[in-house]
């Protein structure tokens, strides 16, 4: 079988893909131990020193959203995702490969491109305005985070 530039473009971006999911995994693991060692330091500051500073507090829930986005691409890519396998388990490898490739095409992409086009203007709102909490002593440029969703999603 004659192999011309196409495959190995094709290889590139298979690769590219790879990298940036397991690279998100690595996001996302840092994002939760630092979720982590935040809430950590919260529930001492609080019960020491009676502090509960709204933009460490809001920096835990921003972190749990980071380690949770993040967490989409690397999770799909390692095949650590949830699943129902009451029909999955009773095929054999080409009966799950066909469930594999029809899932990704009639509902996983289906759901992402929707997901980027719905949050899209929600995002674009955000970065217009300059969003920032809405507590005070919070956290600015919310839209930073809003932006997780698309990019997510992508």
């Amino acid at each position: 079988m004659p192999t011309g530039g196409g495959d190995d473009r094709a290889l590139r971006v298979a690769g590219w893909i790879d990298w940036i999911a397991r690279a998100s995994g690595a996001v996302a693991a840092l994002a939760t131990l630092g979720c982590v060692a935040l809430a950590f330091g919260l529930v001492l500051l609080r019960n020491v020193l009676g502090l509960g500073p709204q933009a460490l507090q809001e920096a835990v829930l921003w972190l749990h959203a980071l380690a949770f986005l993040a967490g989409l691409a690397w999770a799909l890519q390692a095949d650590r995702h949830v699943r129902v396998d009451v029909l999955r388990a009773r095929l054999g490898p080409c009966g799950r490969a066909w469930v594999e490739l029809l899932g990704t095409l009639c509902l996983l992409l289906p759901v992402c491109v929707f997901a980027v086009w719905i949050s899209l203007p929600y995002v674009e709102a955000s970065w217009r305005i300059g969003e920032a909490s809405r507590e005070p002593g919070g956290l600015p440029a919310l839209s930073l985070l809003k932006s997780l969703i698309p990019l997510a999603a992508a």
